[in-house]
């Protein structure tokens, strides 16, 4: 050890009299300016070399921590279980982290974990290859929650096919994970279905994917509260993206107090398929914001990093004007022509397909009164020829929207706030044979005035008791009070259903509160099916 310095100095020697020697073999200039010449040859291919090396070597360390990372996350899987609701679906692919070659570069805390950029997948079968995908980011809010009915609404009219060829993500962007659970008990109660064929899925960011946003610096006058809001959106949006990106051949931007116009799939895949004269960086179906934006998922990456790289610095509907603007925009021309060529880049669908309808905002304190004038008007109610009854209700209807006008297909019901054991009663003169029903709450005009922990009865025409409760039994229902047998109840807002046979003919049927609501309650729909 104690030669080693001595060793390198001679090496060090030996070098320069053979370079010495090297260059002397060239006596003239031209010589000397073809050796200058191959040197910074040589210069810029080791330049080059070196950064493959770079690429290569960062490559091996992604995929040593992706390693480490799904090591981790299957030892500690099993000790979570029982804890835990949060659970990963059976795809190990689901446990990657999120793709973005530079996403460090824009959040360098995320170096400090592993598992910082792994998604966790609350509900999912791990859908893929769809046609459409559309991104729902979610947050806790102080007031009202309107993601169970924008789901609905969704939901709502979508044929067997469609379904297919859809995913819906919901990202709850909170890291407690004791309200992702909630998010997903609710879900997984009220959408069964479209969670058990993967048409749903919900998924949440690492405890460790946010930055530290008291640091962040106040920009164009904004308080330090909405200059936090409007920065973890753009994080929100870009994880959604990133997520997304090879789950299908489009992604729609939505939020989660949205109404969707009845027919919003057909009409978006007919529009985003049609032949365009230029290439569309993404389609508008609603004039507000981001909502009802459509990108081509292959162009994810890119809008996801731009996005990235701004974060702290502007709100996403500001960003995303920027990259037409460095796309297409001339410096040395006029405002007229940038805008001329940014139109270009996208196309907009009229009637809009989304409308707006949340008051309280994901930001505390602030009201969003802002709606689409674009926006289709739909129907407030659905009138259908019903069975003659007499109807009452405990409950006080507002002006002249009662229950009455609402049998007879005028109009539809609307109350002030439910408490419990408040009921609406449909009796008929003489007991009759019911094929089926359907009550539909909530309309596009107030989508959060649904019954809530309410159920649906009827009363047998049958003359003993000891009948009612066989018919009960036979019917696997559920026996109420005054002879009535429960038979149904609202789930997102909408109660429907058959009455079995056992049960025929039926005197009466009535809906049951069985729990004081924060809302009014508007019934747009009462089908008695005869």
């Amino acid at each position: 050890m104690r030669c080693y310095p001595l060793r390198v100095g001679c090496l060090l020697g030996v070098a320069c009299f053979l370079s010495l020697s090297w260059i002397k073999s060239f006596p003239g200039d031209g010589d000397l300016q073809m050796l200058h010449k191959r040197l910074l040859e040589v210069e810029e291919l080791g330049g080059k070399v070196s950064k493959d090396l770079h690429i290569v070597l960062e490559q091996l360390g992604n995929m040593t921590r992706t390693a480490n990372v799904s090591h981790l996350l299957s030892n500690t899987s099993c000790s979570n279980s029982s804890s835990s609701m949060v659970k990963q679906p059976s795809d190990d692919l689901s446990r990657q982290p999120l793709h973005q070659a530079n996403i460090h570069l824009y959040m360098p805390h995320l170096r400090e974990h592993p598992n910082s950029l792994v998604p966790h997948v609350a509900l999912g079968k791990g859908r893929s290859g769809v046609t459409m995908v559309l991104g729902i980011p979610t947050v806790k809010r102080e007031k009202q929650s309107y993601l169970t009915s924008t789901l609905s609404s969704l939901l709502s009219g979508l044929t067997s096919s469609e379904s297919k060829d859809l995913l819906i993500i919901i990202f709850v962007a909170e890291t407690d994970l004791d309200y992702v659970n909630s998010i997903v008990q609710n879900l997984s109660k009220n959408f069964s279905k479209e969670v058990q064929s993967g048409l749903l899925e919900v998924v949440s960011p690492s405890q460790y994917y946010y930055p530290n946003f008291s640091i962040i610096k106040e920009t164009f006058g904004d308080s330090k509260d909405r200059v936090k809001w409007r920065t973890k959106q753009n994080l929100d949006y870009s994880f959604l993206m990133l997520y997304a990106q090879d789950k299908g051949r489009y992604y729609i931007q939505l939020e989660d107090d949205v109404f969707a116009k009845t027919g919003y799939y057909s009409d978006m895949k007919a529009f985003a398929m049609e032949p365009a004269s230029t290439e569309w960086l993404y389609l508008e179906f609603s004039q507000l914001g981001f909502i009802g934006k459509m990108f081509k998922t292959s162009d994810l990456p890119m809008i996801a990093e731009f996005f990235l790289m701004f974060h702290k610095d502007k709100p996403i509907d500001w960003l995303l004007d920027h990259i037409l603007w460095v796309k297409v925009c001339n410096p040395e021309k006029d405002n007229k022509h940038c805008d001329y060529q940014k139109a270009m880049l996208k196309k907009r669908y009229k009637p809009s397909l989304f409308q707006h309808v949340g008051l309280h905002s994901s930001l505390p304190g602030k009201l969003q009164h802002l709606k689409d004038k674009d926006f289709e008007k739909q129907n407030l109610f659905q009138a259908h020829s019903n069975p003659p009854a007499e109807v009452s209700s405990s409950m006080k209807h507002y002006q002249e929207h009662s229950l009455d006008r609402l049998y007879k297909g005028d109009d539809f019901m609307w109350a002030l706030s439910p408490v419990q054991g408040d009921y609406i009663l449909i009796s008929f003169p003489q007991p009759i044979h019911i094929s089926g029903y359907v009550f539909r709450s909530g309309n596009s005009k107030a989508m959060g005035d649904q019954f809530y922990n309410t159920t649906v009865e009827v009363l047998p025409s049958h003359t003993t008791a000891e009948d009612k409760l066989l018919a009960a039994s036979i019917t696997k229902s559920k026996q109420s009070d005054g002879s009535f047998i429960v038979i149904g109840e609202f789930n997102n807002g909408v109660a429907a259903g058959e009455i079995r046979e056992a049960l025929q003919p039926i005197s009466a049927l009535r809906l049951v509160v069985h729990s004081d609501s924060d809302v009014w309650a508007l019934l747009s729909e009462v089908h008695i099916k005869i």
